[in-house]
């Protein structure tokens, strides 16, 4: 007979999870979930309002979660771990607009205790619509355009140009960094025939992305 293992919930077959995507449980979330259970339920809420500011670009108070999980005698290791299993946990549910009684439900599933649950969830519900807006605003986002501006030329000569009296589009993009004060100038020339390539493109692009709403 196989010896039973109680350090772990028993995976049977392959599980799907809604703040997974419906896919399987990540295995290195599975095992950190034991780790959770060994902090209090009122502190482990504390924990995760500190994961939540740093995801909303508040910024994070190690020390404050240091303090926290002091009672546990964490390692170092424990604590950076505990931080991203949480951090995963709440942005992965927040991605995929899962609501808070499913997702205690599946870390329930996943073995940890209610009220470490209901607490993590309380705490999600809270911040659940300004952190999608948050993911929302710096997924597939290097830099945010500011604002767009143009001018038409007409060259009566240029060597460059195919004809005479063939317009130029001037443009300019103020593009900002996510995290930039001042929005930086790009600045382009195009012909009339290449702008209207690029017009296609751009909304052609974002007919693709309205699709995907």
């Amino acid at each position: 007979a196989l010896p039973i293992c109680q350090a772990r919930p028993k995976r049977l077959g392959t599980m799907r999870f809604r703040f997974c995507g419906d896919l399987d449980c990540p295995d290195w979330v599975l095992a950190e979930i034991s780790t959770l259970a060994k902090i209090s339920s009122v502190k482990l809420k504390l924990i995760c309002a500190q994961v939540l500011k740093d995801l909303l670009g508040e910024g994070i108070d190690y020390e404050k979660i240091l303090k926290l999980t002091a009672d546990a005698r964490f390692e170092s290791g424990d604590v950076k771990a505990t931080v991203a299993v949480l951090s995963f946990i709440l942005s992965s549910a927040a991605k995929h607009n899962v609501d808070s009684e499913s997702l205690s439900s599946e870390l329930q599933q996943l073995g940890l205790p209610k009220e470490h649950a209901a607490g993590l969830c309380r705490s999600y519900e809270d911040k659940q619509s300004p952190l999608q807006d948050r993911l929302r605003d710096c997924s597939l986002r290097l830099m945010r355009l500011d604002s767009v501006s143009w001018r038409v030329d007409y060259t009566l000569s240029s060597s460059l140009l195919a004809q005479v009296n063939e317009p130029l589009i001037h443009l300019k993009l103020n593009l900002r960094e996510r995290n930039g004060a001042v929005p930086q100038p790009v600045a382009l020339t195009v012909s009339a025939e290449k702008f209207r390539i690029l017009l296609t493109e751009l909304k052609q692009a974002q007919e693709m992305m309205n699709s995907l709403n």
